[in-house]
């Protein structure tokens, strides 16, 4: 089949929008406190400080340390959800293991609206963090059952720009809630939004050969250069890690993610109290700027995505296509440490716009990978195991970022941030030289 010809029917990209929208939620419910935690009044009770006492610097500076250990602590859990929700979704399948995923962390961004202390905070962020580990394994899951391999990276770069979204949401509502209601009102509107999802969820999401919908030219399209549907294969975590492919995989994830998630966590901080800046933000202006960087992120998730595709349909393989693809984004993310230095503020927001932007556009590449190396039946434990990967880094550098900020600013971590990509690329090509998908096969050979 001619793979720049038009394919029959567009039922699939209703996944892709329902993935979009699921992606959205996951990353308004796990942004609030990034913006929720520049609130004075939070600050004081989180410390057990009146909201009439005095918030010294020696207060601010245990605050953003214990804030670093909260954070650390959803890493935690994040990954090993990922482990285990990976596991799970390849065996009780997409539909009800990611519904699962979603309840949970529905509960626990609610229930965050009631802490009281630190303490509190990070039980919340933990039973959070397990939670919303089910949303990548579950969307690069569905990307492979629904969509052929050449449209992967678009689509996977189409679902991922939901994170953007939800990160602009958060920034535009949530100062505005809290400025107007209070801080808990943030935690629990935001919420609620998880429980609108798993309703959709449940009543939308099939496999594409069980939807009336599909007709037999777009399932066939869908098949069209993949694996015929098979019977679920049982292979255990120790024998997925026995391959090269797997750990390329890891190594993207461990590298890139901590990055991604630093600026999540600590670019409202940034803003609010980066002594370099001559103009600094607050919940009263963050939104505007926030939007600015996470529509240009937004834009390097589907054009990355795009490109990767655009380079396969010229004839390259998956190897040079995706590889080219993440250099260009590795290398878009160098210049971001004078973020750190330059005094202007428009100047640290066009930095670290083209750093966000390349990261999701490494992203949406880095989410192929587990479909291009694997089989459908074990694409979501492959995920999960690059998403734990990816969270063991996240909390190794959650660890690490509240003290070398509090003890050096940002510079040090915008270095760190400057340098990853490149790093990681090239260990990559290191472990795995050429893209070479594991065959069904092989792992029936493993079988467990």
């Amino acid at each position: 089949m001619n793979i720049t010809a038009p394919s029959p029917g567009n039922y699939r990209w209703r996944m892709v929008a329902l993935l979009f929208l699921a992606t959205t939620i996951n990353y308004v419910d796990r942004q609030v406190l990034s913006f929720t935690m520049t609130d004075e009044l939070f600050r004081k009770e989180m410390m057990g400080i009146g909201p009439n006492q005095i918030l010294t610097q020696e207060a601010l500076d245990r605050f953003r340390i214990q804030y670093g250990d909260v954070d650390a602590a959803f890493k935690f859990a994040y990954a090993i959800g990922f482990l285990v929700v990976g596991w799970l979704i390849d065996r009780i399948g997409t539909r009800r293991g990611f519904a699962l995923g979603i309840y949970v962390w529905s509960i626990a961004a609610v229930a965050t609206t009631f802490v009281s202390s630190m303490r509190g905070l990070a039980l919340a962020r933990t039973s959070l963090g397990i939670g919303e580990a089910a949303n990548f394994p579950a969307a690069v899951k569905t990307i492979s059952e629904w969509f052929p391999r050449r449209e992967r990276s678009f689509a996977s770069g189409v679902f991922n720009a939901g994170a953007n979204v939800g990160i602009i949401l958060t920034a535009l509502v949530v100062p505005w809630l809290i400025l107007k209601f209070g801080w808990r009102s943030s935690f629990f509107v935001t919420g609620v939004l998880g429980f609108v999802l798993l309703a959709f969820w449940w009543f939308t999401y099939t496999k594409p050969h069980r939807n009336p919908r599909v007709s037999k030219a777009e399932l066939d399209y869908i098949h069209s250069d993949d694996e015929q549907e098979q019977q679920p294969l049982k292979v255990s975590w120790s024998k997925l890690l026995s391959y090269k492919q797997t750990w390329a995989f890891a190594v993207g994830k461990f590298m890139a993610d901590p990055i991604w998630w630093f600026y999540m966590t600590w670019l409202p901080d940034f803003f609010n109290s980066n002594d370099a800046l001559e103009q600094r933000l607050d919940l009263k202006s963050f939104g505007i700027p926030f939007l600015i960087i996470y529509i240009v992120s937004d834009a390097g998730s589907v054009f990355f995505g795009w490109l990767s595709t655009q380079f396969m349909n010229l004839g390259w393989t998956a190897n040079r296509a995706r590889k080219t693809t993440m250099l260009i984004c590795a290398l878009c993310v160098v210049p971001i440490f004078f973020a750190a230095k330059t005094s202007s503020l428009y100047v640290a927001i066009a930095l670290i716009s083209v750093a966000t932007a390349a990261h999701q556009g490494w992203a949406a590449n880095m989410y192929t990978f587990a479909s291009d190396l694997f089989p459908k039946s074990v694409v979501a434990s492959v995920t999960g195991i690059g998403g734990m990967f990816g969270a063991v880094g996240g909390i190794l550098l959650a660890l690490l970022a509240g003290r070398i900020i509090t003890a050096f600013g940002y510079l040090p971590m915008f270095i760190i941030a400057g340098c990853a990509y490149l790093i990681a690329l090239a260990i990559i090509h290191l472990v795995l030289p050429k893209l070479e998908p594991v065959s069904v096969e092989e792992l029936e050979s493993v079988v467990v």
